[in-house]
Formats: C-alpha cells, structure tokens, sequence
C-alpha cells in the first residue's frame, strides 16, 4: 500500500473537483433555499394524504422548486416552502387552487408567513461562526493530546471536506438551507474521529519506526485501520441511505449531505490528513 507515495494524485484529484466547484459557484452563484433567501412558508391542512406529485403538479405555477413537506402523524398536512416573496393576495390566491381541489375552508390554511433575507444572512453568519470555532477548538485538542503537526495535518482534512461539500452542492445546484449546516458540523466531527483513529495508530507504531520512514510509518499505520475505518463508515452509510431512500423529503434534505460528508471525510482521513501530516513532519527533518 503506497498511499503517501501516491499523493500527489489524491491532492490533485481534490483540488480539481474544488476547484470546478468554486468556479461554478462564481458563475452560477449557490443554490440556496429559503432559510438563506428568505421566501414564504405556508402550512395547510388538506384532510387527507396526498401525493407529493400531485401537490407539486398543482404548485409549479408558482415556484417547480417548491419544496413540500407532510406533517402530522397521517401526513394530512403539508408545509410549502418557496423562495418567491409571496404577498397575502399571492398566498390567498394559491390556498384558492387547494381550497377548490380539496374542499377546504378557509381555517385550513394553518400558516403562512414570509421569511426575510435578514433571517438567511443570520443563518449564515452563526454557520460560519460555529465551523470556524470548532475548528479551532479542534486544532487546540490535537495539537494538545498529540502535537501541532496533527493538529494541523486534521484542520487541512476538515477544511477539505468542507470545500469538498460546498463545491458537490454547487456543481449538482442541490439546495442550500439550514440543513446542511446541521450536516456539514455532523461530518465534520465524524471525520475527525475517523482521522484521529488513523493518528493515534500512527503515534502508538511512531517509536518502531526511523525518521526516514515518515511515509512507511503512516502506510503502515492506514492499512491496520483501513479495515475499522471502511466498516465503520459502510455500516453508517448504509443505516443513513435507507433513511434517504424511504424518508419524507425534509429527512433527505438532512441525510444526502451526511451520505455525501461521510464518503468525503473517510476518504479525507486516509488520502489526506496522513500524507499532508507526513510532508509536515519531513518538512520539519529537513528545516
């Protein structure tokens, strides 16, 4: 296993798919949900379950991208969410197509509400905030627990993911929304782990070992975690995408990030964090 030796095609590989991620968010901008935009949040009892086929049929005149909801233990509810800044003329006329189709009175429009673009650039802010905080907080343990070379070695794999994740969404235009921020941290602890597993088998064989044989050590030390590592993430991959396959569409909001992050991190931890650790350390023999 010459994973360290080959690192320039792992490094390279990333950086590729970052990068066409970057340039499509620079020409195309992210496609960002409502919790960013802000838009209109309606909620309507319809007494019945109905497809969410037939709901987007009768809701692409106003927004094809809407995104329906069902609520409630029988799913007789549904909660709309679109970008477009409704007025309550706009919403009354829309609740009329349902009220006609359903039978409905007019108590069963249960909610409905605009959302502001102030409310989204909050989100915003505090996501940015809570990744940037913990990534610090992460590069203070490691660097405590171990030394400031795996510290730094782990926040270069987490920022990998991050950028990782931002250009997946932005190249496949997947919507952006609060969602993802609860994913994007999930992945971004799980990935840590995964990457810590790797470093502490590293320290524990680093005394078997010459200062020479930096890349042999961390090849070593993957392939006696390889196998902990891909079950660990498999079994995990495999409880979350039958979550996505038979979930409503606001579990699959949550879930497709956590599927795609996982991948990412694992990938990150074995491709990434070891062979940037050991340019670190050789770097510093030769410095």
């Amino acid at each position: 296993m010459k994973i360290i030796e080959k690192k320039k095609i792992w490094f390279g590989a990333s950086a590729a798919f970052i990068v066409a991620g970057l340039i499509a968010a620079l020409l195309f901008g992210f496609n960002y949900g409502i919790d960013f935009t802000g838009g209109t949040v309606m909620e309507m009892n319809l007494h019945k379950n109905v497809s969410i086929a037939e709901i987007k049929e009768m809701s692409k005149e106003i927004d094809s991208n809407i995104t329906i909801n069902k609520l409630g233990a029988d799913k007789t509810v549904v909660q709309l969410k679109t970008i477009k800044d409704m007025d309550s003329q706009k919403i009354n006329g829309f609740f009329e197509t349902f009220k006609a189709k359903y039978n409905l009175e007019d108590t069963d429009l249960l909610k409905a509400e605009q959302i502001g673009p102030s409310v989204g650039n909050e989100i915003k802010n505090k996501a940015m905030l809570a990744v940037f905080v913990s990534t610090i907080f992460m590069l203070i343990y490691i660097s405590f627990r171990f030394e400031l070379s795996y510290g730094v070695a782990a926040i270069v794999s987490l920022v990998h993911d991050v950028l990782f994740m931002l250009a997946f969404y932005a190249l496949f235009r997947i919507p952006l929304n609060s969602t993802f921020i609860a994913a994007i941290l999930t992945v971004v602890g799980y990935s840590i782990n995964d990457t810590i597993v790797v470093f502490d088998r590293i320290r524990e064989n680093i005394g078997n070992y010459k200062k020479s044989e930096y890349a042999t050590l961390a090849n070593d030390s993957i392939k006696q975690t390889l196998i902990r590592t891909m079950n660990t993430s498999l079994t995990t991959i495999v409880t979350i995408s039958a979550l996505y396959i038979f979930g409503v569409d606001a579990i699959k909001e949550f879930t497709l990030p956590l599927i795609a992050g996982i991948m990412v991190g694992t990938y990150s931890s074995i491709f990434i964090a070891s062979p940037v650790w050991v340019s670190f350390k050789q770097k510093q023999k030769f410095s």
